[in-house]
């Protein structure tokens, strides 16, 4: 009698436990059955979101190029037609892009929010570019104009945070406008003098050991050769250095924003970008008044122009020699308060 007690003890707790794991189950499944739709619906609607972000940031880029499609065709043109003096307004988007793909891992870390006061940079963008085309009709104010706007969009639709990231990729932006005629022609004018008068003396300290003398008027050297030769040499609008000075200066911004992390660097770099150029250039004239010695024809046309670019290469060396001076010195300074 008391192993059939125990017996039906012992069924009663099996039937117990089965009913348990049947609930357990039944909930499991409950819960499976509530919880997957709900991440799917969560994931899709992350995914939803994601998808309307990339698709009104396309149309937010095809409304703004064609806003300023009058802008970017004018520049292309003007780059193509004089491409030794803005021939790196090609380059510069592309640097500008690299400069926020290097910042990609800090970009992820943020988010974008809508920022209102946004609203005030583009508009004022925007109308000063109309001011720039009907009014002023002015080339490098349409080009700083748009480079506002593109601030105020960035601003306006990805937050200050992003911002902080972003400035200086779009500030870079402002090397590959192009200047104004009237203030080429100025700042031209002074630089040929610069490059006339630095020439001339130069090239009279050397005149004894080449054998020849030497005179200025104006801009123009003339050259009297020992054999009673006269060779004169014209310092033009392409020997003033405004071509060197320009590229200088956006191999400067690269540089600084891409080789030096303190401020009191970069703007180093970007001071030592005019003098490092005109230097140069001077340097330039000096070697067409040589070569010209030999032959006149050297110092004109497309031999010109290859000895100008040849000169280009000791230059940049020159300036990225200054970038490593100023890097070996912070290093030096640090190893010294440590």
């Amino acid at each position: 009698m008391q192993s059939g007690f125990l017996f039906a003890q012992r069924e009663h707790g099996r039937a117990f436990w089965d009913a348990t794991v049947d609930m357990s189950s039944a909930q499991d499944k409950a819960v499976g059955v509530g919880t997957l739709p709900a991440s799917g619906a969560a994931g899709a609607r992350s995914e939803s979101i994601v998808s309307a972000g990339v698709v009104m940031a396309g149309l937010l880029g095809v409304a703004f190029l064609g806003l300023f499609y009058r802008w970017f065709f004018t520049q292309g043109r003007k780059s193509v037609n004089q491409i030794e003096d803005w021939g790196h307004a090609f380059v510069i988007p592309a640097i500008s892009v690299y400069l926020l793909w290097r910042n990609r891992e800090q970009l992820k870390r943020l988010s974008a929010e809508v920022f209102w006061p946004g609203i005030v940079p583009l508009s004022l963008g925007i109308a000063t570019y109309f001011a720039g085309i009907v009014t002023i009709q002015n080339h490098m104010v349409q080009g700083f104009s748009m480079i506002l706007a593109l601030f105020g969009v960035a601003l306006l639709m990805l937050g200050p945070r992003v911002m902080q990231v972003a400035f200086i990729p779009i500030a870079f932006l402002v090397f590959m406008v192009t200047i104004s005629e009237r203030i080429m022609d100025d700042i031209t004018g002074k630089l040929k003098e610069v490059a006339s008068f630095g020439s001339w003396i130069i090239l009279t300290v050397l005149g004894p050991v080449f054998d020849y003398t030497l005179d200025l008027s104006g801009n123009t050297l003339h050259i009297y050769k020992a054999t009673g030769e006269y060779i004169p040499l014209n310092v033009a609008d392409a020997c003033s250095g405004m071509r060197m000075v320009i590229a200088f200066y956006a191999l400067a911004g690269a540089v600084a924003v891409l080789s030096t992390k303190r401020w009191w660097q970069r703007i180093a770099l970007m001071l030592l970008a005019g003098p490092v150029a005109v230097g140069m250039n001077l340097l330039r004239v000096v070697v067409l008044g040589l070569v010209s010695l030999i032959d006149p024809d050297l110092a004109s046309g497309d031999a010109h122009m290859v000895i100008g670019t040849l000169l280009l290469i000791p230059s940049l060396l020159l300036f990225l020699g200054l970038v490593w001076v100023l890097d070996k010195l912070v290093h030096e300074k640090q190893e010294a308060k440590a």
